[in-house]
């Protein structure tokens, strides 16, 4: 049976199960509480608690559903028409960026810089992975300055010792500034991208419109989330390549790792060219196995099928998400994007506002700045924030970030990106 004739059931049972994963996404860590009380079953929970399963999971109940409603091939169909660009994008990027070869390199930068900047050199690094790797990221990717940024604060701020809140608080500055982070130019942020050529939008409009606000925004959250973390970052261990126990990597390996990057960067709309250059890059690690550490493919992989699966579900979301963001003016559009960001993709909601004919220049600016402002409010409210969760995660209690929490700690840096880019 066509799709067309169950389309309004197809539609209605896709809003209620991206409904459910997002139930499920703000529950994932009480369910990971459950292995300790039914050990039993302790498997299931483990995995019903991983966060970065929660989307890929509906995403295939979805599937059956449809087929179900309509046949196998409507459902088969709706599964491979969807584009699964930016999952695989953001799966070899975090590996390459996370390789050993380029995450030295970058600590080093960072640790040199910061021994230049009047407060305490611990202080100072931790700053600068909160502000200058996301504004890095308008060049590099947003995926990338996440990874790079979650690995290099990992060991000095997102440790068991560290206190919950303010750790939250400190994973609510990095996906905020993340998400505002790559407004510098028009390539960089997945909600800028999905609009930059429908609308005519270049690099220079970005960093005269959104660039500078957004710095400014940047700045301020990662100061006072390094004031707040004082003190645990003063008391932190040494990391093993700030005591020498790590062998420093040839420059040539690096130069080769940076040149892969960059490829892959340039190729992002290019599945095929950057897979390719993907292998080429697993080669070349075997090649010298020596000086690389352990890659990060099963954590890549599992925010891939996170963000594959919310392709797939929210590509029935669009029935009930335009007419919304078609009938709010620009003051109200901006909060309705910042409050619907928090609930679904910010690319989703304004490619979703690129097709829309007759917006003002001022509607397009508002829906794009609630959209980026909003961008760290949950999980899935921007496209690298999975991967921060991934890299992140063992750090918290019960190795789980708690929806709830993170939203409570994303609120004010959230509302400073809010002011930067409204006022």
């Amino acid at each position: 049976m066509p799709i067309e004739s169950n389309l309004n059931a197809v539609q209605t049972v896709g809003a209620v199960l991206f409904g459910l994963a997002l139930v499920h996404t703000f529950a994932a860590k009480y369910i990971e509480r459950l292995s300790l009380r039914y050990p039993r079953h302790a498997g299931l929970f483990h995995l019903l608690g991983e966060v970065e399963v929660v989307f890929g999971l509906w995403a295939i109940v979805l599937i059956v559903a449809i087929a179900l409603l309509a046949g196998k091939a409507e459902a088969l169909g709706h599964a491979e028409t969807r584009n699964y660009t930016e999952p695989l994008f953001v799966v070899v990027v975090m590996v390459i960026a996370a390789s050993r070869p380029i995450l030295q390199t970058v600590r080093r930068v960072i640790d040199a810089l910061a021994r230049y900047l009047p407060v305490p050199t611990a202080c100072a690094s931790a700053w600068l992975g909160l502000a200058a790797v996301p504004l890095l990221g308008s060049l590099i990717t947003e995926p990338a300055a996440m990874t790079m940024a979650a690995l290099m604060l990992a060991p000095q701020i997102f440790r068991r010792d560290v206190p919950e809140p303010p750790k939250y608080l400190a994973l609510g500055v990095l996906f905020v500034n993340v998400s505002i982070g790559g407004t510098l130019t028009s390539f960089a942020a997945p909600p800028v991208l999905m609009v930059a050529s429908t609308w005519q939008w270049d690099s220079m409009f970005m960093l005269k419109n959104f660039g500078w606000k957004s710095a400014v925004a940047v700045m301020l959250n990662a100061t006072a989330a390094t004031f707040m973390l004082r003190r645990h970052l003063l008391a932190r261990p040494a990391r093993p390549d700030e005591a020498g126990e790590i062998e420093r990597v040839p420059m040539t390996v690096v130069m080769v790792h940076l040149v892969m990057l960059a490829m892959v960067i340039v190729l992002a709309h290019h599945p095929v060219a950057f897979l390719g250059v993907f292998l080429l890059f697993l080669g070349f690690t075997q090649a010298y196995e020596r000086h690389q550490s352990p890659l990060i493919v099963r954590e890549a992989l599992l925010v891939g099928f996170f963000l594959a699966g919310l392709v797939v579900l929210g590509g029935l979301q669009t029935w009930w998400l335009q007419p919304v963001i078609e009938s709010l003016e620009p003051l109200a559009l901006f909060f309705g994007a910042l409050g619907l960001t928090a609930i679904t993709d910010n690319a989703a909601l304004t490619y979703l506002g690129s097709l829309s004919t007759g917006m003002s220049e001022q509607a397009k600016y508002m829906l794009v700045s609630g959209a980026v402002a909003g961008g760290g409010l949950t999980v899935i409210a921007n496209a690298p924030n999975p991967a921060g969760v991934a890299l992140l995660k063992q750090g918290f209690a019960d190795e789980t970030v708690g929806a709830g929490s993170l939203l409570a700690g994303a609120a004010l840096p959230t509302l400073v990106a809010a002011a930067a880019l409204i006022l």
